[in-house]
């Protein structure tokens, strides 16, 4: 089966680099048109570059989106979306951090985070639909604290059982779940539901 979108997916990554077997990084290779946000260059406490970034993507789509984000890309996306107004059709979550707790060591200090701005995380509700994919294990996300925000952002939550951090070091490469998930989210949307396979 080949999927099929009639508009653009946005993908959001994290704070890693370019990993070719992450669940993104295929998923954008099976959309037809998928944009990934170029950020794998910026210092991983640029959140002003990493929003600059979205913006621009989604300015250049010229059309509302679907947001595709994956760890501290949901913390971009909400930091842009009180940010900014473009339009958004809706948005897949995927096990946001809730830096609530100190970081492994291969990420910033919670104390750099919050000088660069990714702290506080914003609670507001979110002007699109939205789905917050979390993990019941996940050491970035207490299961919890992620249900809140997921609240506070008026988004679905779904818990998707003990995925870690849902990256290759989690075993995570290939995630069938966001493409059934993106399906859960088209039903989200207001008028006729997207063909997703043909």
């Amino acid at each position: 089966m080949v999927l099929r979108e009639s508009h653009t997916t946005v993908i959001v990554p994290g704070l890693r680099g370019h990993v070719d077997d992450h669940w993104q990084t295929r998923l954008a290779a099976r959309l037809p048109g998928a944009v990934v946000v170029p950020s794998f260059h910026r210092d991983k406490r640029d959140l002003t570059g990493r929003v600059a970034d979205l913006n621009r993507v989604i300015l250049d789509a010229g059309a509302p989106v679907t947001i595709v984000a994956h760890s501290a890309g949901v913390l971009t996306t909400v930091h842009w979306a009180r940010r900014h107004d473009l339009p958004v059709r809706g948005a897949l979550l995927a096990t946001p951090p809730d830096l609530g707790r100190p970081l492994p060591p291969e990420y910033p200090a919670l104390r750099e985070l919050a000088q660069s701005g990714w702290l506080p995380i914003p609670l507001g509700r979110l002007r699109f639909p939205s789905i917050v994919a979390a993990s019941t294990n996940d050491a970035l996300g207490d299961f919890d604290r992620v249900r809140d925000l997921a609240g506070l952002w008026g988004s679905r939550f779904i818990d998707i059982g003990p995925v870690g951090h849902l990256n290759p070091a989690s075993g995570y490469g290939e995630w069938p779940g966001a493409v059934a998930l993106l399906d859960v989210l088209s039903g989200l949307l207001p008028g006729p539901r997207p063909s997703r396979f043909a």
